[in-house]
């Protein structure tokens, strides 16, 4: 039930800060992930540091390539890595699929809002029959015509969702 606690006060704080200063910060994450790491290897021994651990690399890794094409803060991957730190590999994989299924359904209202439907419906098919724009980076997109949310608020609802439904 520890562990369970640390990990929403982590992504509520998160979620405040993200939403209040678009930042994510360290003051938070970095503590849940040693948190994590001590916990598990103070209560499971070499077993534990490994289950952290893993969870903590698969965390760190699947919101790597985001960040590196520029379409994340540094910040929402070291919050994935702590969930990963606190609730193992298996837990923060269900986290990561949740968190993109809603980070998802945020752009498209967003996109929509923007655009209007039929824009965006028409926009999208095009780009599908063209494959128009799949290979385009993320760095080159204009940052006035793009639409940016804070993505710990998808982070935030996708972690809590594993967390009530766990596994599929």
């Amino acid at each position: 039930m520890f562990i369970q606690i640390i990990l929403l006060i982590t992504v509520v704080i998160s979620l405040v800060t993200d939403l209040k200063n678009r930042k994510i910060l360290n003051i938070v994450t970095l503590p849940a992930i040693m948190i994590g790491f001590v916990y598990y290897s103070v209560t499971l021994g070499w077993e534990g540091f490994q289950f952290s651990g893993l969870g903590f690399l698969l965390g760190f890794f699947v919101l790597l390539i985001p960040y590196l094409l520029g379409g994340m803060g540094a910040g929402d991957v070291k919050l994935m890595a702590a969930i990963g730190a606190l609730m193992g590999a298996s837990f923060v994989f269900y986290s990561f699929v949740f968190t993109a299924l809603i980070g998802g359904i945020i752009s498209v209202i967003l996109i929509v809002k923007k655009y209007g439907f039929v824009y965006s419906l028409r926009s999208f098919l095009i780009n599908i029959v063209f494959l128009k724009g799949i290979f385009t980076s993320l760095k080159n997109a204009d940052k006035n015509s793009s639409i940016v949310f804070p993505y710990g608020v998808a982070i935030t609802i996708g972690t809590l969702s594993a967390y009530v439904w766990g596994g599929f």
